[in-house]
């Protein structure tokens, strides 16, 4: 007798709990298709949420890098075996799907595939998502070797709990939603109330200094020098009441492809060189993607408005089940106690309170002449 059975049993098992650990959808969908190719052994996977309009709301990949998918091009539309997927209540599993006749090519960039395995996610009669595996991996001599139905009942089993989670993320992503729309309605509030009255105060301000610069111009120097701060404070409570809305990007596209965005703006927008390099990141829980997101932003602005700095990188790498991200800069750097000790923290304390809160920690590294690398480390989920 093998131990087969118990052996996918554990596997089951383990993707379940994985998908359980989630209640954001992005998450859920990442977890769904990362477990479905480790437990059938598959070089490829990939789940499409659909909309209403013939596409896909979200489609989620799995074994095909960054550059790859960025290269496939825009998302694909619910035609051939993906309709087949969306509009069909069993499985389909294929030898090969490119002698199918539904099927209908893909891009160049788009990986080759043979073998093929694709179930529909349900939540009683609706369809919510549609899950693909491609390319068992295990030798093929005779072109026989592919998936079983052994997969399929994996894969059946792995799409009912995949229902499940997605269904519960969904409704904890509703409820999110109210609470955030109550939160920016009271952070609107604030920000027009306390922008407002600085506003006003400047205004006041620099009308004074107008009336005085001729007649006085020490005090209107004085006066103008004021504006300067309340400006300044402005610009501060304006950032800080912005800086606690999640950014939509975050929640469409992930952490790696929205630092990617921002960091091109940057890099475009400034005279000093803004990389980014990213290695073997998978999603990771959103609050801990949303504090990460935060600090690279914080370090950047810092790196970019008081370095001097000619180059500066940001690396986002996989530290065992959760990531790494550094911020360096060739800039003119800083003795961190001396700056602490002088009251000016660039931020640090803001950064460091992020990356506890999502227990992780903060590393600064910097002297002066020497520059500056910031290091959040978060643990993932």
């Amino acid at each position: 007798m093998t131990d087969r059975p118990r052996s996918g049993l554990i596997a089951v098992s383990t993707a379940l709990l994985a998908m359980s650990r989630h209640l954001e959808v992005r998450d859920v969908l990442k977890t769904i298709v990362a477990s479905a190719r480790e437990l059938l052994d598959a070089e490829y996977a990939a789940l499409g949420v659909p909309d209403d309009h013939g596409g896909f709301a979200q489609f989620v990949v799995d074994g095909v890098s960054d550059e790859q998918w960025k290269a496939i091009g825009p998302l694909p539309r619910q035609h051939g075996i993906l309709a087949a997927m969306l509009h069909e209540d069993g499985p389909e599993r294929l030898a090969d799907v490119r002698k199918d006749p539904r099927f209908g090519g893909w891009p160049s960039a788009h990986p080759d595939m043979s073998d093929f395995l694709g179930l529909p996610i349900r939540d009683g009669d609706e369809t919510i998502g549609a899950l693909f595996l491609a390319n068992k991996n295990c030798p093929k001599p005779d072109g026989s070797c592919g998936f079983t139905e052994e997969d399929e009942e994996l894969l059946g089993i792995l799409a009912q709990h995949a229902a499940i989670a997605l269904t519960n993320a969904r409704l904890y992503e509703r409820s999110r939603e109210l609470t955030i729309a109550e939160e920016r309605t009271r952070l609107a509030h604030e920000l027009h109330d306390a922008v407002s009255q600085k506003l006003f105060s400047l205004r006041l301000t620099a009308q004074a200094a107008a009336k005085l610069i001729d007649r006085d111009p020490v005090r209107a120097k004085d006066e103008l020098q004021q504006v300067a701060a309340l400006a300044a404070e402005a610009a501060d409570e304006l950032r800080a009441a912005v800086v606690e809305l999640r950014p939509a990007a975050l929640d469409e596209d992930g952490l790696v492809a929205t630092l990617r965005t921002h960091i091109q703006v940057l890099d475009r927008a400034h005279a000093p060189r803004v990389t980014f390099r990213c290695e073997g990141v998978r999603a990771l829980p959103a609050a801990q993607e949303e504090a990460m997101l935060r600090v690279a932003q914080e370090a950047l602005h810092n790196a970019l408005r008081h370095s001097e700095a000619a180059h500066v990188d940001v690396v986002l790498e996989k530290h065992g089940q959760g990531a790494v991200l550094r911020v360096t800069d060739d800039g003119r750097g800083f003795a961190p106690r001396e700056t602490r000790r002088a009251g000016r923290h660039l931020g640090l304390v803001s950064m460091r309170d992020r990356a506890g809160g999502v227990g992780g920690r903060l590393q600064v590294e910097s002297a002066p002449g020497k520059g500056t690398t910031i290091e959040m480390e978060v643990p993932g989920g």
